[in-house]
């Protein structure tokens, strides 16, 4: 089973690219190939061709995906990227903050 440790929602911060420091939402996570997209980050330009009459064509900014393993996880309450760690809170298993005294759900 293909796991990462960011999930479609987390607030991330990029750690390396072009983008790094930058800090957004992920929207889209493709666990096959390990990529996410993050709002804001990574931009690209796409040309975009007219599809209906009348419609308009021309460059579009759009997200490009990039590795999970660029991003790190906000955390919540410590505001910090952090790495994540596994808990077990009754019969569930919950993701926590590493930082030293922290331990807030992620």
């Amino acid at each position: 089973m293909n796991n990462l440790h960011v999930k479609t929602g987390d607030t991330v911060q990029i750690m390396s690219g072009k983008d790094k420091g930058k800090q957004g939402k992920v929207l889209e996570v493709s666990l096959k190939e390990k990529k996410v997209i993050v709002e804001g980050g990574n931009m690209v330009t796409k040309h975009v061709k007219p599809r209906r009459q009348g419609q308009q064509g021309g460059l579009v900014k759009a997200e490009a995906p990039l590795y999970a393993c660029k991003v790190m996880p906000v955390c919540p309450k410590c505001n910090k990227p952090t790495r994540v760690g596994y808990e077990m809170k009754g019969d569930k298993k919950v993701r926590v903050c590493k930082h030293k005294g922290c331990g807030a759900e992620l």
